[in-house]
């Protein structure tokens, strides 16, 4: 693999997710998934609820989304359930989802978990092959788990959760990230014509769910 040219810089960070970034949030919300929670449940996840955490990742230029992507974990010791995870359309394709469940995966090793689990609809094989590539396994099924098409759902589990291979594989993400912005930014530039999209608090749009009540995991993840 080639070096990166120096002059490029990441446009993005990982940060934790805060109530006044819910609006940016429902614009993706509304689009990536059949069943959306409403504003008033993620005020409850960030606010009241003492087993979440949520971490999104924030663009830094005035030509970006303020929120790109984020995703939340609820703790019951030992076990981590990753309740959410999506990514702004417009900005798939550049390893922002699976740097960004790294991060939350690294997290929640942190704060002493031991396994990591999820559920994803049995037909989104893009999400799936993301938690794949962490190591996830189906570990169970659950019969007509989405109440929109009474999809059933894999139960997938992580375990252990070893937080130096998580650490790593942080890093790999975040340079893939950078390796990927950089590409993306040099075809722009050969057409003179930006990608990504001003920033918007309207037009946000997003793939199709694999995420439910108990646990959402947007398409787009990667």
């Amino acid at each position: 693999m080639s070096a990166l040219p120096e002059a490029v810089q990441l446009p993005f960070h990982i940060s934790l997710l805060q109530v006044d970034d819910i609006p940016a949030v429902m614009e993706i919300e509304r689009a990536s998934f059949s069943m959306p929670w409403s504003a008033a449940i993620y005020r409850y996840e960030l606010a009241e609820n003492p087993h979440a955490f949520y971490l999104c990742v924030r663009g830094l230029r005035p030509d970006l989304p303020s929120v790109v992507a984020y995703g939340g974990i609820w703790l019951y010791h030992p076990e981590a359930h990753v309740s959410t995870i999506a990514v702004h359309p417009h900005l798939r394709g550049l390893h922002l989802g699976a740097w960004l469940l790294a991060a939350m995966l690294v997290r929640a090793a942190q704060e002493g978990a031991k396994e990591a689990t999820l559920e994803v609809r049995v037909s989104n094989h893009v999400a799936q092959r993301l938690y794949r590539s962490f190591g996830f396994r189906v570990v169970g099924r659950r019969p007509r788990y989405y109440s929109d098409n009474r999809e059933d759902a894999y139960l997938m589990s992580l375990s252990p959760l070893d937080r130096l291979a998580l650490a790593r594989r942080l890093q790999r993400e975040e340079e893939e990230v950078r390796r990927r912005w950089a590409q993306r930014e040099a075809q722009a530039g050969s057409r003179s014509s930006p990608r990504t999209p001003p920033r918007s608090r309207t037009s946000s749009r997003i793939s199709s769910t694999a995420r439910s009540r108990s646990s959402r995991t947007s398409s787009g993840g990667r």
